[in-house]
Order: C-alpha cells, then structure tokens, then sequence
C-alpha cells in the first residue's frame, strides 16, 4: 500500500500554472495564460506562447529544466517494490515449505529487503531535490522573467494561479515512509534466515567446551584412586626398616639371660 501510494502521487501527477501580461495597448494583453505540465517533468518540452506587446507579434517560450530521471527513478522503485511486496505475499502464505527450504528463500529475501531499503533512501533523497528544483522552475514569478515583455517597465505581469504541489510533496513523504518500513523490515527478515539463531547457540557451545576442558583436566582425574599417592599401598603396607627393628628387641632378652 505505501508502494502505491508513492507511485500514485507522483507518477499521476499534473498541474499547471496561469500568468497575464498586460499591456500599455490594452487590445495586446493575454491575462490568461494558461501553461500546463506533468509527470516525468521534462519541462524543456512545455512550451507556451505570450505576448511582447509589440504589436500583434508574440514569443514562443518554453520552461526550464529536465527532472525526469529522478522522478522516474523514484516511479520506478515504487513500481518493483509494490511487485516484489505481492510476490512475497504470496509465497509467505502458500509456499511456506519451499520458502523454508535450504535457507534460500529467506536468504534471498535478506538481500532483496537490504537492496530495497538503499534503493527507497537513494531514490526519495533524489527525487525531494528534483522536486524543489521543479517548484522553482515552476515558480510564475521565475516564468514571468522569461518574457521579454515583462522587462518593459509599461507593462504588467502578474501571476494568476500556481501550480499545486501537494501530492507531489505526499509522494516525498511516502517514499521516505517506505524507506523506514523497508529498514525495519530487514530485522524480522534476518531472524528467518537461521543466523540470529545460531548466533544466539554460540554462548552454550564455548560454555560445553569449557566443561567439557575441565572433565578432561586433572579435577577429574582419580588422584586419590590407584595412581594417585594417597591410595596406594606405600611405605604403610611395606615392611620398612622399622619393621626390621623387631630383631632388635627380640635379642636383646635372649642375650641378657645366656649371660646370667
């Protein structure tokens, strides 16, 4: 919907703007004169015809300026975002599976939402100037300039009607409008694309090789178990030299008594 609105303000557009000139002789004045232009704003092929008050001869003018190339630009944008927006309607709603498959679908849409979001920004920022450089070419006072009869101090030139630039400036607004919904649209595009999920599983993975570092490091090693000191049979199950030592009290008596 905002797609059609952008497209529809602009590229529908016309208007128009209405001058007079009056002269010092009455009978060659034009106070209707009427100059009419549209979308794509190639102003350089509006021309219109006014008096120089000289007589019954009059000038050929034409307006200044060619803005299409940023207003079809603009179009153009709105024109495929619109398409795509109801092409991935309808893949959301009744190829879900497919979309899925691979991660390819959302991959896709990813970089198609990355592209579109520059796009609206690039194309709205071109077309704002190219429209306040069409409000000026457009201005009756910058038009009045134009003709030689104006530049006579005898006559009168005055603007009537000014072009009306309110969808013009709606199309502006929009297209700005469409380049925040796009932008935000990237973040729940990204989530279906499986990389917000595996970043999320990256903390419980260096947590397992943490512990799984620990189970196999020396905290669990049985150091109390057969290898270790303290459990095995050492000097407390062998005979040492203090167990040697029994001779010693064993003769000590034998003698005492073989010299008595």
């Amino acid at each position: 919907l905002f797609a059609i609105f952008a497209f529809a303000t602009c590229g529908g557009y016309s208007g128009g703007l209405r001058l007079s000139v009056d002269c010092a002789n009455k009978s060659e004045s034009d106070l209707n004169i009427d100059i009419a232009f549209a979308y794509p704003f190639r102003l350089y092929q509006v021309n219109f015809d006014v008096p120089t008050c000289e007589g019954k001869r009059r000038e050929k003018l034409s307006l200044i300026g060619d803005f299409s190339s940023s207003a079809e630009f603009f179009v153009t944008i709105a024109v495929f975002a619109f398409l795509y927006s109801l092409a991935a309607t309808v893949v959301y709603i009744f190829f879900q599976n497919k979309y899925r498959e691979n991660n390819r679908g959302p991959l896709i849409d990813f970089i198609v939402t990355v592209v579109f979001s520059f796009l609206w920004l690039v194309g709205s920022s071109a077309w704002a100037k190219g429209l306040s450089d069409v409000k000026i070419a457009t201005d009756p006072d910058e038009v009045l300039l134009l003709m030689s009869a104006c530049k006579q101090q005898s006559n009168k030139c005055l603007p009537v009607r000014s072009p009306v630039m309110s969808s013009l400036n709606t199309s502006v607004v929009f297209g700005f409008l469409n380049f925040i919904l796009w932008a935000g649209n990237i973040w729940f595009v990204f989530k279906e694309t499986g990389w917000h999920s595996s970043g999320q599983r990256h903390p419980p993975d260096t947590m397992e090789k943490q512990s799984s570092s620990y189970n196999q490091g020396g905290y669990n090693q049985d150091s109390y178990g057969p290898s270790g000191g303290y459990n095995q049979p050492g000097s407390y199950g062998q005979v040492g030299e203090y167990g040697q030592s029994q001779s010693y009290g064993q003769s000590g008596p034998t003698s005492f008594a073989n010299q008595i």
